[in-house]
């Protein structure tokens, strides 16, 4: 089983390339006024509409702390904060915005977990 998490968006292209470029995300399917992006295990769907949906948080799982900062570092422009621990959840993470306002969780588990 797979599934799309879906967003209006005001931009479609934009948000596109943001998550093309930042992210290596590629386009998946595109619909008359959607589009829906792939990243790795993820489907996004984009779609235009008067007013973008920014609740929630687009988590990025990568596989460590190295590819954290190596994010941070690449994206610490637009980073919320610096890497950090994160004790309750036993994770490793900072968080960005994206054009339209959507935060956006870079991070990594500190322990094993079961494969996606």
């Amino acid at each position: 089983m797979t599934g799309i998490v879906f967003f209006a968006t005001t931009d479609v292209p934009t948000i596109t390339a943001f998550y093309q470029s930042h992210f290596g995300a590629t386009i998946w399917l595109e619909q008359p006024d959607c589009t829906i992006l792939k990243l790795d295990n993820i489907l996004l769907g984009f779609c235009e509409r008067p007013s973008a949906d920014t609740e929630g948080i687009i988590t990025i799982v990568v596989e460590s702390r190295r590819e954290v900062d190596r994010y941070h570092e690449r994206l610490g422009n637009i980073a919320k904060d610096a890497p950090k621990l994160n004790e309750r959840y036993d994770i490793y993470h900072f968080y960005l915005t994206d054009p339209e306002g959507r935060s956006v969780e870079i991070q990594s588990f500190e322990h094993e977990t079961r494969p996606v």
